[in-house]
C-alpha cells in the first residue's frame, strides 16, 4: 500500500495534469490570433498566462530541492509582454514548462516532502511549496478559461456539466 507522501504526490501530479488537460481544452476552442486578445489595460491574454506560467514553472522546478525557486535567469517581466507567438511556438513554451514541473514531480519520494526548499529566499516545506504552486496554476488557467469562454461565449463547449444539465433525464 502506498504511504500518504506517495499518495499526497500522486494526487498533485494528477490534479496538475486536470489543470493542463481543461486549460489545454479551452485554448482549443480559439484562434492563434485570439490567443492574444487582451481584455482590457489590466489584464492578460491567454498567450502571455501561458507563458507566465512556463516561466515560473522553469524557475520553480528547475533543481526544485536544491535551488532557490526563483532562478536569477528568468525574466519574469518579460513574460507579460504580449509579443504575438505563434501557438505552435506558445505551446513548446508551455509544455517545456509542464513537463518540468511533472518530471520533478514524478522523482520526488516520501521522504522528500517535509525538505526545506526556497521561494525568493523564503523557506517553505515540499509540501508548501507543492501546494503553493498547485494553487497558482489553478488561479492562472481558471484565467484562461474564462478569457477562452468569454471570447467564445455560447460557442463555448464546456469543460465539465453544461448549464442547466446537471439533473439526467431518465427514460419513459
Amino acid at each position: 500500500m502506498n504511504d500518504a507522501g506517495e499518495i499526497f504526490l500522486l494526487e498533485t501530479i494528477k490534479s496538475l495534469k486536470g489543470l493542463k488537460s481543461n486549460s489545454e481544452k479551452a485554448i482549443e476552442q480559439i484562434s492563434e490570433k485570439e490567443m492574444h486578445y487582451i481584455p482590457d489595460d489590466e489584464s492578460n491574454s491567454v498567450a502571455i498566462i501561458m507563458k507566465h506560467m512556463a516561466g515560473n514553472m522553469l524557475s520553480r522546478f528547475t533543481d526544485f530541492l536544491t535551488t532557490d525557486g526563483e532562478k536569477e535567469w528568468r525574466k519574469r517581466d518579460e513574460e507579460f509582454i504580449e509579443d504575438n507567438l505563434s501557438k505552435e511556438k506558445l505551446f513548446e513554451i508551455w509544455n517545456r514548462g509542464w513537463n518540468c514541473v511533472l518530471d520533478c514531480l514524478s522523482n520526488l519520494k516520501s521522504n522528500d516532502l517535509t525538505k526545506t526548499v526556497y521561494i525568493r529566499e523564503e523557506a517553505h516545506t515540499v509540501i508548501r511549496a507543492l501546494t503553493r504552486q498547485l494553487t497558482h496554476y489553478a488561479y492562472h488557467t481558471g484565467q484562461i478559461v474564462y478569457i477562452c469562454k468569454s471570447i467564445k461565449k455560447s460557442g463555448f463547449k464546456s469543460l465539465s456539466i453544461p448549464r442547466n444539465k446537471s439533473v439526467t433525464q431518465t427514460p419513459n
